[in-house]
């Protein structure tokens, strides 16, 4: 008689898993086939000199136009090949230097197409996204949508789709040559860290840090709205309310604000089932990635829009230097690692057992709330 331990893993698991370089290599070699055909032609290279909105704020605004197109063919072309390298079954391997190259070169593309490309843009478009939606209908922003959503935002989201693609499949080849299971990345030696009852205790103070955060940045803003120049001159305040930026920036902290409320669900019941209130959904489980999805996507975007502000000079002429305007987003990277430590806390505590090694989910412990 065969026990659940010895039975074979699910096919429809296996195949998923087993998509994810392949698609990756796919994505990549996609774009990077289009950057080349930009270096050919010398034109549709959407960043730095070429980008009429964000060039500004994006670390790319570093690289001239005529370097730029190439290296990126390069150097997406190449981590194509190293996903297709990552493809299929995989022995065990021991630690070694093609491991740790393929491994290195990997994680950096992956970093740069999930973090550094992206730049604030994307921040912002996904801060400004229910004002556009809700007010599309009624002419409200006076805006030109084709000249939001255009090819360079486009860009930064293949980039951050394609870098967030690589680090699936590296993250599961990785796994796969130290004898982890490619799908929950167990294995023989439990880490102390990763048991739900840890992962309770340190992602408590992260999602903590992590809602503090844009709360701070959504006050200022709020304070604008109300007509008070919280961090800017008198001057300042009254020309961004001729202008109606006060009410996006309103429409920002608003954003934030609920942003803020939901990491708290991360630590606190309402996170795991839907609340008395909502009908239909009512003490239903909550969906695992309904949470560390959106909440892994707005830490990159962070994380991303930190790394062109505060490079850039102008963001500090503009914000006085160090002020109640700055001041918020000074704190954006602890933002980003922190709403990314709470999303990875909440994973642990919450998976189950594994359907592919068949390990059982962790022990439950008690509230950690």
């Amino acid at each position: 008689m065969t026990t659940t331990t010895d039975a074979p893993p699910r096919r429809s698991t296996r195949t998923r898993l087993d998509l994810a370089a392949p698609l990756a290599a796919a994505w990549l070699g996609g774009w990077g086939v289009l950057a080349l055909l930009c270096t050919l032609t010398g034109a549709g290279y959407p960043f730095g000199a070429n980008d009429p909105h964000g060039g500004d704020v994006s670390l790319l605004r570093l690289v001239p136009v005529d370097v730029g197109a190439p290296l990126f063919a390069g150097l997406l072309l190449l981590a194509a090949v190293a996903a297709l390298a990552m493809s299929g079954p995989v022995p065990v391997r021991r630690p070694g230097l093609p491991r740790a190259l393929l491994l290195g070169y990997g994680w950096t593309v992956a970093f740069a197409l999930a973090v550094v490309v992206p730049d604030a843009r994307v921040l912002i478009v996904l801060g400004y996204l229910p004002i556009l939606l809700i007010g599309a209908p009624f002419g409200w922003p006076p805006v030109d949508y084709g000249q939001i959503f255009d090819w360079p935002l486009a860009a930064r989201c293949a980039a951050l789709i394609g870098g967030v693609l690589l680090a699936g499949a590296l993250l599961l080849w990785q796994r796969r040559t130290v004898g982890a299971c490619p799908a929950c990345g167990r294995d023989d030696h439990e880490r102390g860290w990763t048991t739900p009852a840890a992962a309770a205790r340190w992602g408590r103070w992260a999602a903590y840090a992590a809602a503090a955060i844009p709360v701070g940045y959504a006050v200022t803003r709020f304070a604008w709205a109300a007509g008070i120049p919280l961090g800017i001159s008198r001057d300042f305040l009254a020309e961004m309310r001729e202008t109606g930026l006060v009410w996006a920036g309103a429409g920002l902290g608003g954003f934030a604000t609920v942003g803020a409320i939901l990491t708290l669900g991360l630590v606190r019941p309402w996170g795991e089932r839907f609340p008395r209130w909502l009908p239909g959904l009512a003490g239903r489980r909550v969906p695992i990635n309904l949470a560390v999805v959106p909440a892994t996507l707005v830490a990159l975007s962070v994380t991303a829009a930190t790394l062109g502000l505060m490079s850039n000079p102008e963001f500090w002429q503009l914000a006085g230097g160090l002020s109640l305007t700055s001041a918020p987003m000074l704190l954006w990277p602890l933002w980003g690692v922190a709403l990314g430590a709470a999303t990875l806390a909440y994973h642990l505590r919450r998976r189950g057992g594994c359907a592919r090694c068949r390990r059982p989910r962790p022990a439950p412990v008690g509230r950690q709330y």
